[in-house]
């Protein structure tokens, strides 16, 4: 029960790697408000999960591309737990086309909610943590994209890229404050987010090809989550935590002849 006593809000917790950390905070013993966009019934699922270890929990409805919106949970998560000490960036969009022949709404989108929803939540949260003097933990779930340059994935990749950065960012701004900004780089986890991307076929035959040779589960980052926002954690601010199955090695290089 490391998260015990702490007050959480989790954005995008309703499926994927969103409910597995929240799932898992709540597991740790922290009461977790859990944003969901459009699936209420499956944020209720999560937060029925949480209160059966005893926490409490909310669900709030809400797009994290929205500033005032995203400003307003962090408030009624606050005043529905008395205090928040935990804040998880999770909520993404994403689409998949090349650059030439990207639809711009969806770009724009995808910028909007992974850039500048991830902003939004963790300035919110950050002044509410200030607010409270008594110092916090945030982390921004980002992922190899932000190093690696998938195709089809630019603005996937734009967006990632820039939340490490200004989590780290953050990170030296809120030292003072005592106040702990992390990331996690999450692999290719199986979440109902990737169908969007892959039949099950093309899932089960990609997974063979990573070097774990499976894909990873989002309770997996979940645990890593917990571990990060957690008092063990203490000194760690400003670092990033890969669980990735190994997909950022060189794995394409894992040759008896050592050849590409």
């Amino acid at each position: 029960m490391k998260l015990s006593g702490k007050n959480a809000l989790v954005t995008g917790a309703s499926r994927g790697i969103g409910r597995g950390c929240a799932i898992e905070m709540g597991r740790a013993g922290a009461n977790v408000a859990v944003n969901y966009h459009s699936h209420a019934d499956e944020a209720e699922e999560v937060a029925k999960q949480i209160r059966a270890f005893g926490g409490k929990a909310i669900t709030l409805q809400g797009d994290v591309s929205n500033r005032v919106r995203v400003e307003e949970m962090v408030a009624e998560t606050a005043s529905a737990f008395g205090s928040l000490e935990l804040f998880v960036s999770n909520a993404v969009y994403s689409d998949r086309q090349l650059m030439l022949e990207a639809d711009l709404d969806g770009f724009h989108k995808t910028i909007d909610v992974g850039m500048w929803g991830a902003f939004y939540g963790l300035r919110a949260a950050a002044l509410q943590m200030v607010k409270q003097k008594s110092g916090g933990s945030i982390v921004v779930i980002s992922s190899p994209h932000a190093v690696i340059p998938i195709p089809t994935a630019m603005a996937y990749n734009m967006a990632k890229a820039a939340i490490d950065h200004m989590a780290r960012t953050a990170a030296i701004e809120l030292a003072e404050h005592r106040i702990r900004v992390n990331i996690v780089h999450p692999g290719w986890i199986d979440t109902p987010g990737e169908r969007k991307f892959f039949t099950e076929e093309q899932i089960t035959e990609g997974a063979k090809t990573l070097p774990w040779k499976r894909l990873g589960k989002p309770d997996e980052i979940g645990k890593g989550v917990a571990y990060v926002l957690s008092d063990d954690a203490e000194y760690m601010t400003g670092s990033t935590l890969t669980i990735d199955g190994g997909v950022s090695l060189p794995w394409w290089s894992n040759r008896a002849d050592g050849s590409m």
